[in-house]
């Protein structure tokens, strides 16, 4: 199996919704269709722009899967979801969303159906210190063969040259074997060398750092 990994630009556009169109969730996993933009959005703009358009369309499965493609295609290309695809002999089949913290209007794992507020971390002063992993979807004919495990540690790899602090996650404190925890299991990041930093209701938030103690920000 030939593995690479890249980081998402623009011009991986195309891999990216092949992977998300085609591959991503064919499980019958409740989270298809996602496109990966809830992250990165407002719960102003959430309501403003995809509510509305969801409405506009049609109020079915299909206009929703329109309006997130849609939302995901404009992010992808203004360079707003960042991340990295993973390719198995030329093909994507994994994809790992990560970003500076202060990117994120919310972190940790979420219903869709009740998009929780926009939050901010209160310990992290300016951008280019927290480098946060928000999600994982591997195809599941490529499930159980350390491709998340490859992707995190390009991840660190990645920020510790950018001069990143920390590199944080955010599991859930159950259900860590469950291949629909998009979130990531806390296995993953245990051992990658990730340490429990403290908890909010059910999540972890788990950090690997990145610098000595006598020079991290936060």
């Amino acid at each position: 199996m030939n593995l690479t990994i890249k980081a998402l630009t623009p011009e991986l556009a195309q891999d990216y919704f092949d992977f998300f169109d085609n591959r991503a969730f064919t499980d019958g996993s409740p989270y298809y269709p996602c496109y990966c933009n809830m992250y990165n959005m407002s719960l102003k703009q959430i309501k403003e722009k995809l509510y509305t358009r969801f409405g506009e369309y049609g109020g079915d499965d299909d206009a929703w899967k329109r309006v997130l493609r849609e939302s995901a295609l404009e992010m992808v290309t203004s360079g707003t979801i960042k991340g990295y695809l993973t390719y198995c002999d030329g093909l994507s089949v994994g994809w790992c969303n990560a970003n500076d913290r202060l990117s994120y209007f919310r972190v940790g794992e979420f219903d869709t159906d009740d998009i929780p507020e926009d939050t901010a971390p209160t310990d992290c002063p300016g951008m280019g210190i927290i480098k946060s992993v928000v999600c994982f979807e591997i195809a599941p004919a490529y499930r159980g063969k350390g491709i998340a495990g490859k992707l995190l540690e390009r991840v660190c790899e990645d920020a510790a040259k950018e001069g990143f602090s920390f590199v944080e996650a955010y599991p859930k404190d159950q259900h860590q074997d469950s291949s629909l925890a998009f979130t990531g299991p806390l296995r993953l990041y245990e051992k990658a060398g990730f340490r429990e930093y403290c908890r909010n209701g059910s999540t972890i938030i788990m950090r690997k750092r990145l610098k000595p103690q006598d020079e991290v920000s936060c």
